[in-house]
């Protein structure tokens, strides 16, 4: 995704939250990705998710974008139609998301050649979201930008869909070929994005332009 950048297993925003308590998140974590255990409530996981967007805010440090490179597992997410008053929004419950649907990102760097210079004001380069359940696998991906200090916007564009490993479509989505050519021009304002307050080395969590928080885990 970031042009020029290797993977990290933390960054600086990361060392930023060692003030706060993540064990909460990093028992979910363990939870989620190890052996079988009990999961924390989810009430407990929204107010740690809070706890530590509040604190990358006050400490203003730019995140790293290399520690976003692979491939993240979608595990958690709030709603904000709902329930209480957080961080200016109203937040709804959080939920985990069940086994037996698989929802992932994966963050591609852009390979520097010399038809392709290192841009200018930006890292630039390309988010895959990937969505698999019950023999249907379906990928949108797109260009995304690194937006200093943490934020990541995108736009998806092309989108390959396949069922029981059968290809049944793959291209670009309506205007798709068009709002690619035309991203790296566009300001923030006019992009879909995540910002991200937390990037560790096993799992990452941020608040999206509609409001939402969700978190992701490191995939194998």
């Amino acid at each position: 995704m970031f042009t020029g950048f290797q993977p990290a297993s933390m960054n600086d925003r990361s060392s930023s939250t060692t003030t706060i308590d993540l064990t909460i998140l990093q028992q979910t974590v363990n939870a989620l990705t190890a052996a079988p255990s009990p999961l924390p409530p989810a009430d407990s996981v929204v107010a740690s998710l809070l706890q530590a967007e509040k604190a990358a805010k006050r400490s203003k440090t730019p995140s790293r974008p290399e520690g976003l490179l692979g491939g993240w597992r979608l595990q958690f997410v709030t709603g904000t139609q709902r329930a209480r008053q957080r961080a200016g929004i109203v937040l709804g419950a959080g939920r985990f998301l069940p086994r037996w649907v698989n929802i992932s990102l994966t963050f591609t760097a852009t390979p520097l050649s010399s038809e392709r210079p290192v841009p200018s004001l930006a890292n630039q380069g390309t988010l895959l979201n990937r969505v698999e359940f019950a023999g249907l696998k379906l990928e949108l991906s797109g260009p995304s930008r690194f937006w200093s200090p943490s934020i990541l916007s995108f736009d998806f564009t092309q989108i390959n869909v396949n069922l029981f490993g059968l290809r049944l479509y793959r291209g670009y989505l309506w205007g798709g070929e068009a709002k690619e050519q035309q991203f790296a021009q566009q300001a923030l304002k006019e992009q879909a994005f995540f910002n991200f307050f937390l990037i560790e080395e096993q799992f990452i969590a941020a608040r999206g332009r509609g409001g939402g928080l969700a978190l992701w885990t490191r995939q194998a």
